[in-house]
Formats: structure tokens, sequence, C-alpha cells
């Protein structure tokens, strides 16, 4: 587990593990995140860094700044977020018939929700001249997880593993 140093964390696990809904969590956490995405200068540079190796493309990388010891947040730059409604009933594994749900462009200190099943099928491009850094709070060990990554014009969908740029899955 990587941890920052104590000035860097958000720490909200005791209230927020009362609450039931996962959107009601995000919107308990909002107020803490929105503090500290508006101050300059907390996130260490070696985690804002581009990760050519990645596999991700377009030196996308994916940093953990800290994991639960049991197991969409922009911070700089800009980004335009797509997402998309899968039209088709997913039986195919393979295939997804997918169509543009919204586009919005994210600047720094923007938070916004993506919860699962409506955002989980999105894109994420950076759309300013520097590298863009976007803070996730997640539900799962996301890079250590098995995922899926969409082709909207091949109606394509690849399972991957994103993993991340610093730490090492388990598994």
């Amino acid at each position: 587990m990587l941890r920052l140093p104590h000035r860097s964390r958000v720490t909200a696990q005791p209230a927020v593990s009362r609450i039931r809904g996962h959107a009601q969590r995000v919107e308990a956490l909002r107020p803490a995140f929105s503090r500290r995405l508006a101050a300059e200068g907390w996130l260490p540079d070696e985690f804002a860094r581009p990760d050519t190796q990645s596999g991700m493309g377009g030196g996308i990388g994916q940093y953990a700044l800290y994991r639960d010891e049991g197991g969409e947040l922009v911070y700089r730059g800009a980004q335009l977020d797509t997402t998309y409604t899968r039209l088709d009933d997913g039986r195919d594994e393979t295939k997804a018939t997918l169509k543009i749900a919204s586009q919005q462009t994210v600047q720094a200190g923007d938070l916004y929700t993506q919860l699962p099943p409506d955002g989980d099928i999105h894109y994420v491009k950076t759309v300013s001249e520097r590298p863009s850094v976007s803070i996730h709070l997640l539900a799962n060990d996301t890079g250590c997880v098995v995922r899926h990554k969409y082709d909207p014009d091949a109606g394509a969908v690849i399972a991957f593993r994103s993993r991340y740029s610093n730490v090492r899955c388990s598994s």
C-alpha cells in the first residue's frame, strides 16, 4: 500500500462507511475532495507524470495514491469526457453497440460522478496544452481488476487489466 504524506491525505472513511448508497457516499465525500483539489501543490510531481509504458496509450499513467488495506476529479489541465450508452443487450462479450450519451469538458477543480451502470463506459482525452491529471475516487482496486476497453467505431470490446504505474497488483 502506498500512503501519501499526512498533509496529502483526505480522510473520510469512518463517516462514509456508514452511508449505504454509492451515489450518497460520493456526495458525502465531495466537500473534502473539492477543498483538496482547489489547493495547488498537494500532489507530488511523481504522480503527475505521463507514463508512456502503461499500455493505455496517450501517456496515460494510473498511479495509486491510496489503497484501502482490505483490498472523476480533475486536478490539473483539462479533459474531454465522452460517456456512452450501450444499445445492445451485452450478451456477446466481444461486441457492443454504443452511442454518445454526453460530452463534457472538465477543468481543474471540477468534480463529476460516474457510477455504474450509467457513465461506466466512457473515454477521457486531454484537451489542454499540458498533461491533465485527474483524481478518481473508486470503489474497487481498478488497476488490478479486469475491465473492458470499447472501440465504438468497430463495435469491439476487449478485456484488459490497466495496472498501476507505481505499484504492483497482488494477483
